[in-house]
C-alpha cells in the first residue's frame, strides 16, 4: 500500500518512465492500472524493462521501433536500409531476426546492389547479411516471391548461373498499390561447381556430397522454404538459340541479345513467360500480363520484337509497350515458333501498325468509285472546266511540236529557268573562246537574228 501511496503521489518508477518515455497516454494507463492494482506493479516493472530491452536491442541493430497498435490505417510498407521494403515494422524485425536455416558466404549480388554478400534462408525470408558489419542488407518475404529463375550467365568463359528472385509487383510491369512499396527484385550469381562456403545454422558445412553443385543445392533448398513457386530454367524445347554460347563451345545457348533503347541485354523465351535482363530494371513478361507480342523494323540481319503488356491490377488503358531491338535473323524461327506454341496474340498485322490506305491510285472499276467519278463530274464548274480544256489543248501543241532530234529539249513551253540556264552556259562558254573568234561568233549571231526577222 505504500507503494500506491508513492505512485498517488506522483512518484515516478524509473522502469516505466525509461520504457514509455515516447508514449505519454500509455505510460497513464500503466500508472492508472498500477494505482487500481498495486499488486499487479511488479508485474508492470518487468514488462517495462523487457521493453527497454526491445529498445535496446532494436536501437543496435538499426531496427525500428515497433509503435502500439492503434485505431488508424493498416501501417504502410517501410523500407528497411539499403534495401527491399517489408510489409510492416514488425515484419522488419522478423527479418532481421528469424533463425537462420542456412547461409552461403561471397555470392555476388548484381540488383538491388552490386556487392557481395552472404545469402542467408530462413523460415519466411530470402535475405542478405553484410560479411563486415554483420548487418542484414534486404530481404524478400518467401510468400512474396512470384517468379523464380535459373539461367546460365550468357557469354562467360567459366560457366556460371544467374537466380533471379521477382516478387510480387517486381516484375517491371505491374505497379504496387498507391501507398505502398514492394521487395525489389534480387539477382545474384553462382559458380557452376561444388558449393564451398554453403552452411547450415550450427555452422557445418553442407553441399559437398559427390557430384552436387551449389546451383543445385541452392534450388533444392529454396524451392523447399518458396510457398508459391518453384525454379524454372530454360528448356530447349521451348527455345534455343540458333547461335551456339561463342565462349563456351559445344554448349547450347538459351538467349538472344536485344537491346532496349540503348540499353542492352539478353532475352530468355522460358516455360512461364519472357525475361529480359541483366540489367536494371529487370522484366518479366509472365504470359498471363501479355497482351500481344508483334514484330517490326524486319530487316535483312536483325528484326525488333514488340511485346504489349497489361499490368494484372490495371485495365486496357494502363498497357506498356516495350521495344526490343537488334534481334539477329537467325533467331526469328525460334522465336516466331515458341510465340506461337504458346497462343501469344502476334499483332505485325493489327490496325494500329498497318500502312494507311490512301484512295490515290484506287482502281475505278467498281461501283462505287465510278459513282465518285460521276458526282466529281457534275460538281465540276465552268470555269474549272475551261481551264481543264486549255491545258489539255496546250498539251497536244507541246506533243506536235516535239523534236526527237533536239536531245530530249521540247520547244514551246519552255520554263524560265531552263532558259537562264542556257544563257549562263553561253556566257561561260563565250569567256573560254579566244578573241579571235568573238567576231566570227558575232556574225554568225547576227545572221541567225536576220533570218528570224525575214520569217
Amino acid at each position: 500500500m505504500a507503494f500506491a501511496a508513492i505512485n498517488s503521489a506522483g512518484t515516478p518508477i524509473t522502469a516505466i518512465e525509461e520504457a514509455f518515455v515516447t508514449e505519454p497516454s500509455l505510460k497513464k494507463r500503466v500508472y492508472d492500472a498500477i494505482g487500481h492494482t498495486p499488486q499487479h506493479a511488479p508485474l508492470f516493472e518487468d514488462l517495462a524493462r523487457y521493453t527497454s530491452s526491445l529498445q535496446a536491442r532494436a536501437a543496435s541493430t538499426s531496427l525500428p521501433i515497433v509503435p502500439p497498435p492503434t485505431d488508424g490505417p493498416a501501417a504502410k510498407k517501410r523500407k528497411i536500409q539499403n534495401g527491399s521494403s517489408v510489409e510492416t515494422a514488425q515484419a522488419s524485425v522478423s527479418v532481421k531476426d528469424a533463425p537462420v536455416q542456412f547461409y552461403v558466404q561471397d555470392i555476388s549480388f548484381a540488383m538491388p546492389q552490386r556487392k557481395k554478400l552472404t545469402l542467408e534462408v530462413t523460415a519466411g525470408y530470402l535475405r542478405t547479411r553484410n560479411q563486415a558489419t554483420k548487418e542484414v542488407e534486404f530481404g524478400i518475404p518467401m510468400d512474396k516471391i512470384r517468379h523464380a529463375l535459373c539461367l546460365p550467365v550468357p557469354e562467360k568463359t567459366q560457366k556460371q548461373f544467374n537466380f533471379c528472385i521477382v516478387p510480387e509487383f517486381a516484375d517491371g510491369i505491374t505497379s504496387p498499390p498507391e501507398g505502398t512499396s514492394a521487395p525489389d527484385a534480387m539477382v545474384f550469381t553462382v559458380a557452376d561447381g561444388p558449393a564451398k562456403a554453403a552452411f547450415s545454422e550450427s555452422g557445418q558445412q553442407i553441399g559437398n556430397n559427390p557430384g552436387e553443385t551449389a546451383e543445385a543445392l541452392i534450388r533444392k533448398l529454396l524451392n523447399e522454404n518458396m510457398p508459391n513457386t518453384n525454379f524454372v530454367r530454360p528448356d530447349e524445347r521451348e527455345f534455343v538459340s540458333a547461335t551456339p554460347e561463342a565462349h563456351r563451345k559445344g554448349e547450347k545457348a538459351y538467349h538472344v541479345k536485344a537491346f532496349r533503347g540503348s540499353k542492352e541485354g539478353y532475352l530468355f523465351l522460358l516455360s512461364t513467360g519472357i525475361l529480359f535482363a541483366f540489367k536494371k530494371p529487370l522484366l518479366f513478361f509472365s504470359f498471363d500480363t501479355v497482351e500481344s507480342v508483334s514484330y517490326t523494323s524486319v530487316l535483312q540481319h536483325t528484326f525488333n520484337l514488340n511485346i504489349i503488356a497489361r499490368p494484372r491490377n490495371g485495365s486496357e488503358e494502363d498497357n506498356q509497350e516495350f521495344e526490343f531491338s537488334m534481334i539477329d535473323q537467325e533467331n526469328f524461327g525460334g522465336i516466331d515458333e515458341y510465340i506461337k506454341r504458346h497462343g501469344l496474340q502476334d499483332s505485325s498485322l493489327a490496325e494500329a501498325r498497318r500502312a494507311k490506305v490512301y484512295n490515290v491510285n484506287a482502281p475505278k472499276n467498281t461501283e462505287e468509285a465510278a459513282a465518285a467519278e460521276a458526282t466529281g463530274a457534275e460538281e465540276e464548274s465552268e470555269l474549272q472546266k475551261a481551264q481543264r480544256e486549255l491545258e489539255d489543248q496546250e498539251d497536244e501543241e507541246d506533243e506536235e511540236d516535239y523534236d526527237p532530234g533536239s536531245d530530249g529539249e521540247s520547244e514551246g513551253s519552255g520554263s524560265s529557268s531552263d532558259e537562264d540556264s542556257d544563257e549562263d552556259e553561253f556566257h561561260e562558254n563565250a569567256e573560254n573562246v579566244s578573241e579571235g573568234d568573238e567576231e566570227e561568233i558575232k556574225e554568225e549571231l547576227g545572221s541567225e537574228a536576220e533570218d528570224g526577222d525575214d520569217e
